[in-house]
């Protein structure tokens, strides 16, 4: 597919949006990007500080969207058979005090440990204050039951940093640097601050002067918030959670960490989380991706799989730009004035006969769904019209199908058929769905009244 670039329209909205949070945040510097279709479209800079001159290629400090890079390892070593994610994590990191909390609740929050560390506030201190892991833990390190609930937590993915450690016998970031930046081609992503990168600043709330932050070696804390990166580097990333990269992880394991994984908390209207991945929708659409903030720099990384976009912001202040929203803004500029064009329709080049004698209209009692037979030999199974139950189907080559995603996620379709092989019916997690409401002689639970419908006249 060609690529065309943004219209000049669509790009000045972009640059008066991103003028217009960093007057009004008063960030010394913000940088930002727009990737669509997997090509990087856009990119916006604005600066009031002498000497940044900030561009695509100016390292800022990206904060908590390092838990995503940290994410990706653990499902790296899941997909080779490693470990489970339902493994506990004593199983891999004993002595830790917490081993009970399984993989997979780290992952997402739900394993009940504290927000932060105890004493000093970790992120201005220096990383020699935290040499092990009980420094990092405390005595009480569990805040609410384990998986009861989900409770953001910076330790926790410290423990998943030491798990990689322990697994792997080599550091965290040297792990990283092999499996995850260099194949992707991350060259401006790094642990330590790299020139050209920005200054952290923190801006009074009152007054137009600034402070400069200091800026910490995390030590154990480094999986949680450690890494600098770019937008040009960070819209690459986001692309590769979008589609994935068999070099890294595969396209279903990408999608498999944006899947929610944790409810929501009470108040947070629909934003939950996944592994590794903040989920949130805004205006109707779902964003993916992660924020981040450390002494001096705040950070977004958000994208849109149904637009195909992905936008990245970062700025060198504290607070005061709000780069969740700018963010998601950029999205919605690009796909109102430039709405994706959809691929043409095209016939399949072949089809299984036993597959598509499936398809159309199917009865569950007197609700009717209908079964589609989608372009890359799937099955989608959904209500005839507006919203109800609904999935599509992975084929598992046995005559049986697995749920991907909504309600019959993880559920087995199976087409159920008589002995001359004519189809009787669609066994759906034992569901009974048949051709007509009711059929004679299907075999529906409690059975199909012999006298059949009837009016009350």
């Amino acid at each position: 597919m060609t690529h065309e670039e943004l219209l000049a329209g669509t790009r000045r909205a972009l640059t008066h949006r991103i003028a217009t949070a960093q007057a009004e945040g008063r960030a010394p510097s913000l940088v930002a990007a727009v990737a669509r279709d997997g090509e990087l479209v856009w990119t916006g800079a604005r600066t009031s500080v002498a000497g940044h001159a900030p561009d695509e290629n100016v390292q800022y400090r990206i904060g908590s969207i390092t838990k995503t890079f940290t994410a990706v390892l653990v499902l790296r070593l899941r997909d080779e058979g490693v470990l489970d994610l339902a493994d506990p994590l004593e199983k891999h990191l004993p002595g830790t005090g917490v081993g009970e909390a399984t993989i997979a609740q780290l992952l997402s929050h739900t394993a009940g440990l504290a927000a932060e560390t105890p004493g000093a506030w970790w992120e201005r201190s220096a990383a020699s204050l935290r040499p092990e892991l009980r420094d990092v833990l405390g005595e009480q390190p569990l805040k609410h039951p384990i998986g009861r609930r989900h409770h953001y937590s910076n330790p926790g993915y410290t423990l998943l940093g030491s798990l990689i450690e322990a697994v792997r016998g080599e550091p965290w970031e040297a792990v990283l640097r092999r499996e995850v930046l260099e194949p992707l081609g991350l060259h401006r992503t790094s642990g330590q601050p790299q020139a050209p990168h920005a200054g952290g600043w923190a801006v009074h709330p009152w007054a137009d002067v600034l402070l400069p932050e200091p800026s910490e070696d995390l030590g154990l804390m480094a999986p949680a918030g450690q890494l600098w990166s770019t937008t040009a580097d960070l819209v690459r990333f986001a692309v590769f959670l979008m589609h994935g990269d068999d070099r890294v992880l595969s396209a279903e394991s990408v999608r498999e960490m944006r899947t929610p994984a944790a409810p929501a908390e009470a108040g947070d209207g629909e934003r939950t989380y996944g592994f590794g991945v903040d989920l949130v929708v805004r205006e109707g659409r779902v964003l993916a991706g992660h924020t981040g903030s450390l002494p001096g720099f705040v950070a977004t990384l958000w994208t849109s799989e149904k637009d195909g976009l992905a936008s990245v912001v970062l700025a060198n202040c504290t607070s005061g730009v709000a780069v969740g929203a700018v963010a998601a803004d950029l999205i919605r500029i690009v796909a109102d004035a430039e709405p994706r064009i959809p691929e043409p329709w095209r016939p399949l080049p072949d089809v299984d006969q036993a597959v598509l004698e499936l398809t159309g209209p199917w009865y569950w009692g007197t609700s009717v769904l209908v079964l589609r037979l989608a372009a890359d030999g799937w099955v989608e199974v959904g209500p005839l019209a507006g919203s109800g139950r609904g999935s599509r189907f992975r084929p598992e080559g046995d005559g049986t199908w697995t749920g991907l995603d909504g309600y019959y996620a993880g559920e087995r379709l199976q087409a159920v058929r008589r002995s001359d092989g004519s189809v009787s019916h669609l066994d759906i997690a034992s569901f009974v769905f048949t051709r007509e409401p009711y059929e004679a002689g299907a075999p529906v639970p409690g059975g199909v009244d012999p006298a059949g419908w009837r009016g009350l006249g």
